[in-house]
């Protein structure tokens, strides 16, 4: 799995994510690889574990549709009040380009 672009919230993480081959394994097996070695790396032990069971994952089919849920969910830290603007949010980026 290939990561793209990501917003790393107090209380969740959004992951833009896609195949990183094109036989991909099940998106549920790297979700709980992810949180295993996310968990395995906690600096706070006493905070176990730190993941709910589940995850809420999306199919965008098409470009148009990445780029609307990017700038819904970049807009998360500003309905949070964490920040004015959501370009001043430290906990956001992109890991790798996900081409369409």
């Amino acid at each position: 799995m290939a990561c793209g672009r990501y917003v790393i919230m107090p209380d969740h993480v959004h992951l833009f994510c896609a195949p990183a081959t094109f036989a991909a394994e099940p998106l549920g097996q790297w979700v709980r690889y992810w949180k295993t070695l996310a968990s395995r790396n906690w600096p706070r032990a006493n905070e176990q574990p730190i993941w709910q069971r589940n995850f809420w994952d999306t199919q965008l089919r098409r470009h148009e549709n990445y780029d609307a849920k990017w700038d819904y969910v970049i807009l998360n830290p500003v309905r949070a009040r964490l920040v004015q603007r959501a370009e001043d949010w430290p906990f956001q980026g992109q890991l790798n380009e996900l081409r369409w």
